[in-house]
């Protein structure tokens, strides 16, 4: 064998190596992005404990201190998995030695409180308009293309009821994280209307089990519209927290019901999915390159069984500030500058990009969707002179 050949083969099979290498790691990044997708697509029903009561008193809950108990406000503390709701209030002591907060006891919902690991509730209520807030209201079913989906209808006194608005809860909620916003809109004339919507453990899943981040689930809140009309709702108001902010954006692009929408109020909204992502990928540690990756499997038709859709999701579709020149709405964005989950950057460049249609509100201390908690007068202020 000559030396040249020598050189031939060698190279070839070295060539063969490397490719063999990179094709390895190919396949791993490949899988490491499609974990990631997954993990963002996929609802999780079992929330962990983050807090813990130490000491129960008859006025009062003292709590480790942690980010989410420290915060101004008003919140709930979920007992025993999902087995009881205390309601706390203002801080009263701030223990920086031993690291505990003590926060004012405002009430008992149901269960039974005592020290033990709990889980801080940002929705402060957790039943029903009726329970909750004194109001009437009735248990009704939304027909959407997934099957039928539990609703309530909160009317207002005296309103007219041509004026309606539809809240749209966040990724991982359930209803009663709306309703906080029904004082304000009822003040303001507005007939209630709080729909549940695939994949949130009341209505039925969607075909994949998967969240869609509003590029499904905007049809079923199309849906709830439906029945606002045919209950002589002839204008309509949105109101959408978090990934219910990108699911109204949706709605009014999207939506043969649009042009019924006067305007939307979204709090925390998302408001560019990719920005999220790629601010979540970060705090995990995932390598630019996955998250990159696994944004742009979840558009990839031939991806769809990678990720476990059965409908892609583009990523692109949901970047508002790049698509600002399409919106025609009126929108009010109420966003926290500490904001932990949805940064507050692309709310900010979107109204900055449509000063003639973007009322911003900028909060401050609130964490994610967390503003009416921290100020509630000044949420329902602001709120209730938009849709006025």
């Amino acid at each position: 064998m000559s030396p040249s050949t020598t050189t031939r083969r060698a190279a070839t099979y070295g060539g063969a190596a490397v490719g063999g290498a990179l094709a390895g790691a190919g396949s791993v990044w490949l899988g490491a992005a499609a974990y990631f997708a997954r993990r963002v697509l996929t609802p999780d029903p079992y929330r962990p404990d983050d807090a813990r009561i130490r000491v129960l008193h008859h006025d009062s809950v003292t709590l480790d201190a942690t980010p989410e108990t420290t915060v101004p406000g008003l919140y709930g503390l979920w007992v025993d998995g999902d087995g009881g709701h205390v309601r706390v209030g203002e801080v009263l002591e701030h223990d920086h030695r031993l690291q505990r907060v003590r926060r004012r006891l405002v009430g008992v919902d149901w269960g039974t409180a005592r020290p033990g690991p709990v889980r801080v509730n940002g929705y402060y209520y957790a039943r029903n308009p009726r329970e909750d807030l004194g109001l009437h209201h009735e248990d009704v079913v939304v027909d959407g293309e997934v099957g039928p989906m539990p609703a309530w209808v909160v009317p207002s006194e005296g309103a007219d009821h041509s004026r309606w608005a539809v809240l749209v809860h966040g990724r991982g909620a359930r209803r009663y994280e709306t309703l906080r916003a029904v004082p304000a809109l009822h003040a303001a004339g507005l007939d209630v209307l709080v729909p549940s919507y695939r994949n949130d453990t009341e209505a039925p899943l969607g075909p994949d089990g998967r969240y869609n981040l509003g590029l499904s689930e905007w049809r079923d809140v199309e849906a709830a519209m439906r029945l606002a009309v045919a209950r002589g709702a002839q204008e309509i108001v949105l109101v959408g927290w978090s990934m219910g902010g990108a699911i109204v954006l949706q709605v009014l692009d999207r939506s043969e019901l649009a042009p019924l929408v006067s305007r939307a109020v979204l709090d925390g909204p998302v408001v560019d999915w990719a920005d999220v992502l790629a601010h979540h990928a970060r705090l995990h540690s995932v390598p630019r390159a996955v998250g990159s990756l696994g944004r742009s499997l979840m558009g990839q038709r031939w991806a769809r069984g990678l990720v476990g859709l059965t409908e892609s999701v583009d990523v692109t579709r949901t970047d508002w500030v790049r698509r600002a020149d399409e919106l025609h709405h009126p929108l009010l964005l109420i966003h926290s500058r500490d904001d932990e989950f949805v940064p507050v950057g692309p709310s900010e460049r979107l109204a900055a990009a449509r000063p003639d249609l973007v009322t911003f509100e900028p909060w401050s201390l609130a964490r994610h969707c967390k503003e009416w908690n921290v100020d509630p007068h000044r949420w329902d202020r602001v709120v209730g002179a938009f849709v006025r």
